[in-house]
């Protein structure tokens, strides 16, 4: 069989990858939500390109049209999602998107909803902005039954939601770490529920062009027919494309009052997105579509392999998700008080399930090369065994 550009190894300790120094030499890492894989070679090509150039000073996003060119292509072709330039925000990060939205929508006192389990800068967002916490957690649907998946907890999102001083909603689609994708009628009841209680959406989409369930669709906030105009939906190459570092984040807000309130909050606190991720975004979405495909596809061989490897395995249930290269794995079976350390003294370094809001869970990264997966299953069986 032919090997796979995404088999390579890659040695990541020398270049101070985060990744790979949080634990020594003994772990093997599989945490925060950054592949091992290279970029793909149109962005190295556009990034090599600018540093031939020599001058890497000051480029104001705003002003860059190829950019905007790019972002408004990718959300027709991806989501057929027509886009105004003008709508388009640039921040350095999803987490600073999300926070401005605290900080711009919100008073001290105020009420933020949250899904858990979830990315853990969701769950802290509204504690570090002086803002109280309100969890609405998701339920497994179809337990047991092929088609099982993770779905939110309507019936208490409509509770909290009709708090009067919830004012915003943090949503995480597809789900991190659940891998869920909403469906139509999942986004319009959530859609309902907020313009029923005033609640502003704002819709953390940063894994969106990762579905492996090639029967899903992702459907953007900001094109629901009642809500889609005062939604925040926030969006990134980053995930896709495995260009986090550079920090080139964007949000659509339709709304030319909300984005203007939402422009103000990030005035004197956040950077432009650099030069670099400027032009590795422009490469991104308008040269790497066979690439995409390409990885698209070594995910989904990665998530099989885990689902059936896991699953023979005693303490541990993983249900394959819709989306994103991470796998909620449920490990209440083990038996065990803390699951992280349980993983930890194995040899295998996953994101802690506590994290998200579930201690009994761990979430696995599966965006590595198959050769880490069948290494970590080997230190699990080889305990299991002994």
């Amino acid at each position: 069989m032919t090997a796979s550009p995404f088999d390579e190894i890659i040695e990541r300790r020398s270049t101070h990858a985060y990744k790979w120094l949080r634990h020594d030499e003994s772990i093997l890492p599989m945490w925060v939500a950054d592949a091992d894989f290279k970029c793909p070679q149109p962005i190295l090509d556009a990034i090599h390109e600018r540093i031939e150039h020599g001058v890497l000073g000051y480029h104001l996003p705003d002003v860059v049209q190829p950019l905007h060119a790019a972002v408004i292509h990718w959300l027709k072709k991806q989501y057929d999602w027509d886009v105004d330039a003008e709508w388009l925000l640039w921040i350095p990060g999803v987490v600073s998107a999300f926070n401005v939205a605290c900080k711009a929508f919100c008073e001290p006192g105020d009420k933020v909803l949250v899904q858990t389990p979830n990315y853990g800068p969701l769950l802290q967002a509204a504690k570090h902005n002086g803002l109280v916490n309100l969890t609405v957690g998701t339920v497994l649907e179809n337990e047991g039954q092929a088609n099982e998946r993770w779905v939110l907890d309507f019936d208490e999102l409509e509770r909290k939601a009709a708090d009067p001083l919830c004012k915003l909603f943090l949503f995480c689609n597809p789900m991190n770490p659940c891998g869920s994708v909403l469906t139509e009628a999942e986004l319009k009841h959530i859609e309902s529920i907020c313009l029923k209680h005033n609640v502003l959406l704002c819709s953390d989409e940063i894994h969106c062009d990762l579905l492996l369930d090639e029967a899903a669709k992702h459907i953007p906030a900001g094109t629901l027919s009642e809500i889609g105009e005062q939604t925040i939906t926030i969006m990134a190459p980053s995930k896709t494309f495995n260009m986090a570092g550079l920090g080139a984040s964007f949000v659509v807000i339709p709304n030319p009052a909300i984005r203007k309130r939402y422009h103000r909050a990030t005035l004197g606190i956040l950077p432009w997105v650099n030069v670099l991720g400027q032009v590795a975004t422009v490469a991104a979405f308008t040269e790497c579509d066979d690439w995409l495909k390409a990885q698209l596809d070594y995910l989904r061989g990665n998530r099989d392999y885990l689902a059936k490897e896991l699953n023979q395995l005693d303490g541990f249930c993983y249900r394959p998700a819709q989306a994103t290269f991470l796998a909620w794995v449920d490990a209440s079976g083990l038996g065990v008080d803390d699951v992280q350390q349980y993983m930890l003294n194995h040899g295998v370094g996953p994101s802690a399930g506590s994290d998200f809001g579930d201690s009994q869970f761990t979430r696995i990264n599966f965006a590595c090369p198959r050769v880490y997966l069948e290494q970590m299953i080997k230190r699990l069986r080889s305990v299991a065994a002994g």
